[in-house]
């Protein structure tokens, strides 16, 4: 009688899977208060495909919550890059024994009042230019009349016609509709602005911690490795912004001399036009040096092409000594690889995209440099 719950009790011990296989280490077991991993789900080809396609089902979910998103994490990408090229301001204002916080604010607000300086010198000109244009289109439509060509355009397909009726009281009433959905993008514009501008101040403010939150995920062992290559990748971010910021502030200076002395009208408007275009990396400055100049064909024809001289020949000096100077010993990125990477970035994330390309392709470099071509070299 003994001897058969003495069986039944080693055959229920034998079914019964151990505490410790005899392969995983008593500290392991000790650390799993839930107990031990147990077998695998069934493998069989239902299975499978079940998962298959719950995996496939996850994936393209997740895709479309990346599109929606996308307008938000742009944002928030243009807010960390951002930060990433003031932060050398924060950091030189807390060397001189000023707290982080008051630095991030004081940074901020230096940004804020030159955006803000260039938003005010714009905006008079801009409703000037467009009273002046409503006023004189009577006359453009006039003049007109008294071309030949239009004329006989006008026979075939009515243009003055349609024009003469677009000035018509049921027309106002579209013209409304597009003022309120110009006003929509207006406020949307301010909306996103202001979103940049907190995000950025927040992540100026948290640098320190992101920087320390980040290098956790890497593993112990390429810790230091991995804080050592993501800093210097930093490094040449802020040390691009800095020297980006320093030539867009030398042409808008230089602009605004010429203009002033050409006796162009608006000249810190327009030299404010072309320090912004010039942060774009390879066609911004002939983006402002074409406005530039079209404000000076507005001028006189001397001058619009005293612009077009002035432009031809800051830009050679910009491109040739300026710049090499002040971006190659910080970013080192060869002129090949700067133009493919503002292409791409372009063609990916339009002006932002164009914006990162350069400190992009200087972080990519870098990797490759340290990490692919030794790794390469051992085997």
């Amino acid at each position: 009688m003994t001897g058969a719950p003495g069986g039944d009790a080693s055959a229920d011990a034998a079914t019964e899977p151990p505490l410790n296989d005899g392969q995983t280490p008593d500290i392991e077991v000790a650390q799993r208060p839930y107990g031990m991993p147990g077998r695998p789900f069934s493998r069989s080809p239902f299975a499978l495909g079940f998962v298959v396609t719950l995996g496939g089902l996850t994936a393209f979910g997740m895709l479309r919550a990346l599109d929606n998103a996308m307008p938000i994490l742009v944002l928030i990408f243009s807010a960390l890059f951002l930060a990433i090229g003031l932060n050398p301001a924060v950091e030189a204002l807390q060397r001189l024994n000023m707290r982080r916080g008051f630095a991030v604010l004081a940074v901020g607000a230096a940004a804020v009042t030159l955006f803000g300086a260039g938003l005010l010198a714009l905006a008079p000109p801009l409703v000037a230019q467009t009273e002046a244009f409503a006023e004189k289109l009577p006359g453009y439509i006039e003049a007109l009349k008294r071309s030949k060509t239009v004329n006989e355009l006008n026979e075939r397909y009515d243009i003055i016609d349609k024009l003469q009726a677009a000035a018509t009281p049921g027309a106002v009433t579209d013209v409304a509709g597009g003022v309120v959905g110009g006003a929509s993008v207006v406020f949307g514009t301010v909306f996103k602005v202001l979103t940049v501008f907190v995000l950025t101040l927040y992540f100026m403010a948290s640098f320190d911690r992101m920087k320390r939150w980040v290098y956790r995920l890497a593993p112990a062992s390429r810790r230091e490795r991995v804080s050592l290559l993501s800093d210097a990748i930093l490094s040449k971010v802020g040390a691009y912004m800095v020297g980006a910021l320093l030539i867009a502030l030398m042409a808008g200076v230089s602009t605004f001399i010429f203009l002033w002395v050409a006796g162009v009208s608006y000249p810190f408007a327009l030299a404010f036009v072309v320090a912004v275009c010039d942060l774009i990396p390879q066609i911004g400055a002939t983006l402002g040096a074409v406005v530039v100049s079209i404000a000076g064909f507005a001028t006189s024809v001397p001058v619009g092409i005293a612009c077009i001289v002035f432009f031809v020949i800051y830009q050679q000096f910009e491109n040739y000594l300026i710049y090499p100077k002040m971006m190659r010993r910080s970013v080192k990125v060869s002129d090949l690889a700067a133009i493919v990477g503002a292409l791409t970035g372009v063609a990916l994330f339009g002006v932002i995209g164009a914006l990162i390309a350069i400190p992009a392709v200087a972080a990519i470099q870098l990797i490759v440099d340290e990490v692919v071509a030794p790794r390469q070299q051992r085997h």
